[in-house]
């Protein structure tokens, strides 16, 4: 080979140049090629004096970290909050401190304690993995009107009982990665403590378990990351408890009563009842046709069941049933609500060979204790989809009761009660009511709103609205009108 020439291997790119127009070294190059393998000689000579997570354990634990057991726990992604309250109490309790140790760099990087402690990552060769830092938190809901918590996302708690010392790794859920569980890690110089702090910590969590007597409702994609359903992704979003009296219910008393026995009265006087032998779980079916007020039951069953944990389902979080029961066992007492059940009736899970979800709903409520203050409420359109189902598992829904649309005495009520303040001349209500039957309340409740807004339209101005006998007729002629068809379909339906 010539002197000078340079010999470049397969896959080599020249950039195009010939061979005799490649570079030479030149003076820069060799600078730099010194300044390169110093900084590499210099991080080699100080990598052990780098501060690592596993050197921060080593140093806190003392000889032997790297072999200690490690005792692992985990729960749902949306359980976060609730485990970060469970791990401060305990940290706060009497002979105990810690200090908290951030970690940085961790996302995309399923590790736990165990690989930390034996330097399986965060080593000086992965400065971009794992590695101690600031602690960070993110926010989490833990209540209806914005109060939130904040949750450390990933720490290592070093913490001191007496001559005992304790590793506790913590990591909130990353659903955007793929990573959608808490999960908690405990390591010690004595296992059997390390053992017993992870169920102390879980029992913190659930005596401080923010859940507890609020109403929820299930939400989030039940699809996670890369498109597949992944176990514990779901979120629960408070909701605030209803405030409905009997009387903005304008149920018929029997069924209201009927209504009441099953679902309130069981848990007034669930104490005798225990006492008596008898059990407490119960289901509660409520069908009719759309518009007869279902909805509007389980609104005012919320409202007088201050205190009680309430889970709602609807729509695609009806994926969730699994979790929602699990919830209710655990923060009981429980109403668990499956609003349109009938839409799970032949749908089935998301992995294959699994039955429909309105077995999974049942086998749930025939696996509670026969003393769990739980109560389930499902409401349907359709009880011919569920009745078969229901009826080859006897027991499980105890009791159905079917509403029905508004009678003359009701839809009186009803008109009534959403009439409130506004001024209405009734001296032809008798004829207006004749001619809604078969309408819904929300029938009613858009008819005195268009009477509102023909007299506010007839009488131009600033002044109080007064809705004659006219506009009222008006309005009701409007709604009626054929061309308003689908209108009347949308409120519930009323006669041509």
């Amino acid at each position: 080979m010539a002197a000078g020439w340079v010999a470049y291997g397969p896959g080599v790119d020249t950039g195009g140049a010939p061979p005799s127009e490649e570079l030479r070294p030149e003076l820069a190059d060799v600078g730099r090629l010194l300044r390169r393998g110093v900084r590499a000689v210099v991080g080699a000579a100080r990598a052990d004096e780098r501060v690592t997570l596993t050197r921060i354990l080593a140093e806190f634990l003392g000889d032997g970290a790297a072999s200690l057991e490690v005792v692992q726990e985990s729960w749902p992604g949306y359980e976060h909050v609730n485990v970060q309250a469970g791990l401060d109490a305990w940290l706060a309790a009497p002979g105990r401190s810690s200090e908290l140790v951030g970690i940085v760099g961790y996302q995309h990087h399923p590790f736990g304690l165990g690989e930390l402690l034996t330097a399986v990552v965060g080593a000086p060769h992965e400065p971009f993995g794992p590695r101690a830092g600031n602690p960070s938190r993110v926010n989490r809901a833990c209540g209806p009107d914005g109060e939130v918590r904040p949750c450390v996302r990933c720490g290592l708690y070093l913490v001191t009982e007496g001559d005992a010392k304790l590793a506790v790794f913590f990591r909130g859920p990353e659903p955007e990665t793929g990573m959608p569980f808490t999960g908690l890690h405990v390591a010690g110089t004595d296992a059997e403590r390390a053992r017993q702090v992870v169920a102390e910590i879980r029992e913190a969590a659930l005596a401080h378990n923010v859940f507890r007597g609020q109403v929820l409702s299930f939400g989030g994609d039940v699809f996670g990351h890369g498109g597949m359903y992944v176990p514990g992704m779901a979120e629960l979003t408070f909701l605030r408890r209803p405030s409905l009296a009997a009387e903005q219910l304008v149920l018929d008393p029997p069924t209201l009563a009927e209504v009441e026995r099953q679902v309130v009265e069981v848990a007034r006087h669930k104490e005798r009842l225990l006492a008596a032998g008898q059990h407490l779980k119960r289901g509660l079916l409520l069908f009719g046709p759309p518009g007869v007020g279902k909805t509007h039951t389980v609104r005012f069953l919320m409202s007088r069941l201050v205190g009680t944990t309430v889970i709602q389902l609807t729509g695609g979080a009806l994926q969730y049933i699994a979790e929602a029961c699990s919830i209710a066992r655990r923060l009981q007492p429980a109403m668990v609500v499956v609003e349109d059940v009938d839409l799970i009736a032949e749908e089935r899970g998301m992995h294959p060979g699994q039955h429909p979800l309105l077995f999974q709903l049942l086998n749930e409520m025939d696996g509670l204790a026969e003393d769990a203050d739980v109560v389930f409420v499902l409401t349907t359109n359709r009880p011919d989809l569920l009745e078969p189902a229901l009826a080859a598992r006897p027991g499980r829904v105890d009791q159905a009761v079917a509403l029905q649309l508004p009678d003359a005495a009701a839809r009186r009520a009803l008109f009534e009660l959403y009439r409130g303040e506004l001024a209405v001349d009734t001296s032809r209500l008798d004829d207006v009511l004749a001619r809604t039957e078969g309408v819904t309340a929300s029938f009613l409740k858009e008819l005195l709103r268009r009477a509102a807004l023909v007299a506010a339209t007839r009488i131009p101005g600033d002044g109080a609205i007064a809705v004659s006998a006219d506009d009222l007729e008006a309005a009701l002629d409007e709604l009626l009108d054929t061309r308003n068809a689908m209108t009347r379909a949308l409120l519930g339906g009323a006669p041509e």
